[in-house]
């Protein structure tokens, strides 16, 4: 009778297995297309037999635990190359938006303003006495001016955008932050009865991921289970349940969009804007502090250089008028900003007859100083003499165009890489229909010889019964 129980526990055992292994196969189907899901799999070990005699009599087989087939090491090797691959990506986006403000083949760019101001002045030394040549280069100096403004208004359009991305993927940040504490709860929660946090720890790994895309991040796993996470070498996210906060916030000494850390436990702030170097956040800093600000500098040198040179020559001249010749621009007071201040002479705009063309008073068809102006297109004025204006320009239309062709070319090889790793990802961790069908099949047809292990215990019962009967 013992043994014929035996039979019954080892049945029973064998049926609890396979309906562990069924539920375990249904939640890899219905997990197929989670994002992050590890594919599962019941892990059996042998019971404990029982001795009889010299005889070891087997009792069938357990489920010791539920397992996540994952390689610890290929999901960390993913989220630095997510890092990368956000770093790129909003670095190309950035710089696609500032080649856009330089595309001369689409648009009427500062190139050829320049070239209608020089090309006014050309005009005006061949009829020096035309107010026609003189309202041309009037109206070519005022649309000048105006193309150097609207490049440093697009180009700090640019800025305020990223600021605003900033923002949104800060708040991002600490949503992520927020959740991966939380999920380091509930993990040590379930693996301190000794059980294995498969969903939980799947999800953590992918919010993990997400949080590398958006900032560079350092991050480690403690003998309890829970992570560390540090953002920017400085900024600790999460540490073991509780977690701390990016703050984004414009301030006056520069009016951008900074990041602070705040300590939890004192609610401190500490500026580490130049601590990102990685992910979206990185991408659009460097963009922004750094790509950006070169772009203006050099439309500010271009435009107070420019002021500069013409207004040099032309108040040597003299005008219409036989008088002696004023700024032809208002000279901005430094480089810094002169894109935005540079405009024309308010006395050239109310009268253009008081534009100078000759360098001498009443001499009617002197056009020296018009001649000297509109040679200053093809003079090296620019850089200690080594460029001309349309070199110097010329110049950073095409470093901008080869920085955005760089960062989108660096941007598709990273994302093929990403791709790549998340096949093989996919390979180990990733659920195949037909190979849960087929465990399916397997562990139904498992059911069934249970079931018939059972019957046969359940007919041996009957036969002893019976023999008591008889």
């Amino acid at each position: 009778m013992a043994k014929i129980n035996q039979l019954l526990d080892t049945g029973r055992r064998a049926l609890s297995n396979s309906q562990t292994g069924i539920a375990t196969v249904a939640h890899n189907i219905a997990n197929k297309s989670t994002e992050g899901y590890s594919r599962q799999r019941v892990e059996l070990v042998a019971n404990q037999p029982v001795g009889e005699g010299q005889l070891r009599i087997g009792t069938g087989a357990k489920a010791s635990q539920v397992t996540r087939t994952n390689n610890p090491w290929l999901e960390k090797q993913i989220q630095k190359e997510d890092t990368l691959t956000g770093f790129q990506d909003s670095r190309s986006q950035s710089l696609a938006r500032v080649e856009q403000i330089y595309n001369e083949q689409q648009n009427k760019g500062l190139n050829q303003y320049m070239t209608d101001f020089f090309n006014g002045f050309r005009e005006l030394s061949n009829n020096p006495e035309s107010l026609a040549s003189r309202t041309m280069v009037k109206e070519s100096a005022s649309a000048l001016t105006k193309d150097f403004g609207r490049v440093n208004e697009q180009l700090r359009g640019v800025q305020n955008d990223l600021d605003g991305q900033i923002q949104v993927s800060v708040g991002e940040i600490n949503q992520a932050a927020k959740e991966i504490a939380s999920l380091n709860e509930k993990i040590l929660g379930v693996e301190v009865q000794g059980n294995v946090a498969n969903d939980e720890r799947d999800r953590r790994d992918l919010m993990i991921k997400k949080l590398g895309e958006k900032v560079d991040i350092t991050w480690a796993e403690g003998k309890d289970g829970m992570v560390s996470i540090t953002a920017g070498n400085t900024a600790i996210l999460v540490s073991g349940m509780s977690s701390n906060e990016l703050i984004a916030k414009t301030t006056g000494e520069r009016d951008r969009t900074e990041v602070f850390f705040k300590n939890s436990e004192n609610g401190t702030l500490f500026q580490i804007t130049n601590n990102f170097t990685g992910g979206k956040l990185g991408g659009c800093l460097e963009v922004r502090d750094k790509t950006i600000e070169e772009f203006v500098a050099k439309n500010d040198e271009l435009a107070y250089n420019l002021a500069k040179e013409v207004n040099s020559l032309h108040i040597e001249g003299y005008d219409r008028y036989g008088k002696k010749g004023v700024l032809f621009f208002e000279q901005p007071e430094s480089v810094k900003g002169a894109s935005q201040k540079i405009k024309v002479n308010n006395t050239v705009l109310n009268d253009v007859g008081r534009i100078a063309a000759g360098e001498k008073a009443f001499a009617p068809g002197d056009n020296t100083v018009s001649n000297m102006i509109s040679s200053l297109q093809h003079r090296a004025t620019m850089r200690d003499g080594s460029a001309t204006f349309d070199d110097f320009y010329s110049t950073q239309v095409g470093e901008v165009g080869a920085l955005a062709q760089r960062a989108q070319k660096a941007f598709e090889a990273q994302k093929n890489i990403k791709e790549q790793m998340s096949n093989i990802r996919e390979s180990i961790s990733g659920v195949s229909l037909d190979e849960e069908t087929t465990k399916m099949i397997e562990m139904q047809k498992s059911y069934e010889a249970s079931a018939r292990v059972i019957k046969v215990a359940d007919e041996m019962f009957d036969t002893i019964l019976s023999l008591k009967r008889m």
